[in-house]
């Protein structure tokens, strides 16, 4: 369950990693791109003005974000589909595989990376970006949350999915040792967020987004009444806005 609304309240912040990625996939002759963790779609669109004589897929798990997305479509040349992308197959070798904020809902990264090698045509790029902020008060707080006896029955189930996130050194030796060259970096943003308990508001987009769908609405106010008063303690309003550091790693890798 995806909101295409709350997801882009802070859609500046959220955009500035895929275009600090993209600025380093240095690739001139591309022809074929596929988007994994599309969402809703503008996003995809920016790869297909990047390279405008390329084919590119867009692909996402949630269909609120897909018919968002199907408004960028253009036929033959850009085009968006529902499903998951670790069951999806390239229709062609890729030039480019990209992913923005998309790998950490998915386990194994040994295996999921091993996959999405074999799509990527020689001389063709991996390029993605993963959040790296899963022991930041935001994502600490919930977890312990919803593993608190009062909830775990609920929605303790997946509070560790972050164990899958690996560090930009592991993906650089993995990488690596499939025979890619490999760029691998983290950065940390200092966003300064504005508006009511704004720390709050960001996660209700992304990383609350499984819990609220597996309570009923009842639960969904509470839970997140206890979740909100906890964010606003670790992380206080200030007079220019509520600071929210936020750790990502970025890792483009070319098939030689």
């Amino acid at each position: 369950m995806w909101s295409p609304a709350q997801y882009h309240r802070y859609n500046n912040e959220r955009s500035r990693p895929f275009f600090d990625l993209l600025a380093q996939v240095h690739l001139t002759d591309v022809r074929t791109i596929a988007d994994l963790g599309c969402g809703s779609g503008e996003l995809t669109s920016a790869l297909a003005e990047q390279w405008p004589a390329s084919r590119v897929w867009g692909i996402d798990s949630s269909p609120e974000m897909i018919t968002e997305a199907k408004a960028h479509e253009l036929p033959d040349r850009l085009t968006f589909e529902c499903g998951d992308f670790r069951q999806w197959n390239a229709p062609a070798p890729l030039d480019l595989l990209f992913s923005n904020a998309a790998f950490q809902w998915v386990p194994d990264h040994h295996a999921l990376l091993r996959r999405l090698f074999e799509m990527i045509a020689p001389g063709g790029a991996l390029a993605f970006q993963v959040p790296g902020n899963f022991e930041a008060p935001s994502h600490e707080l919930l977890a312990k949350l919803r593993t608190s006896e009062k909830w775990k029955s609920r929605v303790g189930e997946g509070a560790s999915r972050h164990l899958v996130v690996q560090s930009p050194t592991w993906y650089l030796e993995f990488l690596t040792k499939l025979g890619m060259r490999v760029d691998a970096w983290e950065t940390t943003y200092m966003h300064v967020l504005n508006g009511e308990n704004a720390v709050f508001e960001w996660v209700k987009g992304t990383a609350l987004r499984p819990v609220l769908a597996a309570l009923s609405t009842t639960e969904q106010a509470e839970f997140c009444g206890e979740y909100s008063v906890l964010l606003r303690e670790a992380y206080p309003s200030r007079s220019f806005g509520t600071v929210f550091p936020f750790r990502r790693i970025f890792v483009v890798a070319g098939r030689q």
